[in-house]
């Protein structure tokens, strides 16, 4: 897991040295899929050419969570369509960590609320002739209230449809 995040930080770094301009994004808005270790729907939406607002309900550990995003993005220059973005934002949610949930097993959690701020930093990919955009992204999570802590696990891939 540890080699993952680091193979990932390295990457992202790679991907920040590489470019520093704004992009005018080639879509407003794009509806979809997000599929990792937390999996659920995708909406982004641009505010500015090159800052974005996403939101994600999601499940995990038999929950569902809702998290905002506000996302800056950037050109990849030598690769038509990509581009890397960075950001932050919010969630809050519930897990049942009722029987059957390996993480709490040995603890006394028998379902929460959780509050917490996340990270994101991704690559984004809008196909030349079809109204489709791929996002591969970390979004790493604090959990401010119950089941606290640092969690780094989160890799997903977002097929959207763009509008």
């Amino acid at each position: 897991m540890m080699k993952k995040a680091m193979f990932a930080a390295m990457a992202m770094i790679l991907i920040i040295s590489i470019s520093n301009e704004s992009k005018a994004q080639d879509y407003n808005t794009a509806v979809g899929l997000r599929v990792g270790s937390s999996s659920g729907l995708s909406v982004k939406h641009f505010i500015k050419d090159d800052v974005a607002l996403e939101g994600i309900v999601h499940t995990r550990w038999r929950g569902l969570l809702i998290t905002g995003l506000y996302e800056i993005h950037r050109d990849i220059e030598d690769v038509s369509g990509l581009g890397w973005f960075y950001g932050g934002g919010a969630h809050i949610g519930s897990w049942n960590s009722g029987l059957g949930n390996p993480y709490w097993a040995n603890n006394d959690y028998k379902g929460s609320t959780v509050i917490g701020i996340d990270g994101i930093v991704g690559l984004d990919y809008v196909l030349e002739d079809l109204p489709i955009n791929f996002s591969l992204d970390f979004k790493p999570a604090i959990n401010l209230i119950n089941g606290g802590g640092f969690w780094g696990d989160d890799f997903a891939l977002s097929v959207r449809y763009i509008f």
